[in-house]
């Protein structure tokens, strides 16, 4: 399998970020960390192993970036204006630095992007952000409610970066009309600390008259690796 790692100065962060790469061509796959995880955490966590046979068939080209969590969200030692403000500025690195990286790479036009738990939170809200740039989302054992990082802080930005409160009001069919076309999925467990959130995202979507495919496993699933692993064989076939 062609690996490849690649480390670049991201001007719009200030400081040099990571990415590792797996395969040569098909549908480019944007893989978010985990809550504060790194760049080389779906390799370590059997992932790409998981993901071996499409990745080998040049069916799909893995793109797993670092993250600024510790910065942003999880970052209890600034005021939740600079958490949010550190996240535009994550976002400003996926949009003009990171993307152009990955199209530079790899010509196809259809992006997808992925994540489990709260790289859940990044891919979706990520897609529906910007429907215009992906055409399908998977998350795994997502969290997709960020007001839990605020201390009661809120503003426009913190709204338009949390799917539960910006979704339901929406009413723009530019974007609902390409929410209606690209493919969701939202896995989860009967037995995930985060299954309360995807059934309510679930609703949410569902209000919206917006297809996607909320996929509650039993079997006493859970949060870990182990089922996000079985997770991907399935959701990327």
């Amino acid at each position: 399998m062609n690996r490849e790692y690649i480390k670049t100065y991201s001007w719009e962060l200030g400081r040099d970020m990571e990415v590792l790469m797996f395969g040569h061509g098909g549908t480019p796959l944007l893989v978010f960390p985990t809550s504060m995880g790194r760049f080389y955490d779906y390799e370590e966590r059997g992932m790409i192993s998981a993901l071996a046979p499409r990745i080998e068939a040049g069916d799909l080209h893995v793109f797993c970036a670092d993250s600024v969590d510790k910065e942003s969200w999880y970052n209890k030692g600034v005021h939740p204006r600079a958490r949010v403000l550190r996240h535009l500025q994550y976002e400003a690195y996926l949009l003009h630095e990171l993307l152009p990286l990955i199209y530079g790479r790899n010509q196809a036009q259809q992006l997808a992007v992925t994540g489990c738990s709260f790289g859940g939170y990044h891919s979706v809200n990520f897609a529906l952000k910007h429907p215009e740039l992906v055409s399908q989302c998977v998350s795994m054992s997502g969290a997709f409610d960020i007001h839990q990082f605020l201390d009661g802080y809120y503003d426009d930005d913190c709204y338009f970066n949390c799917p539960p409160d910006f979704i339901p009001n929406l009413n723009d069919d530019r974007y609902l009309g390409r929410f209606r076309q690209m493919r969701i999925v939202l896995g989860t467990g009967e037995r995930d600390i985060c299954l309360d959130e995807n059934l309510r995202l679930s609703g949410i979507l569902n209000s919206k008259a917006i297809p996607h495919w909320l996929d509650v496993w039993g079997d006493n699933t859970g949060h870990d690796w182990p089922w996000w692993q079985q997770m991907a064989i399935k959701f990327f076939p």
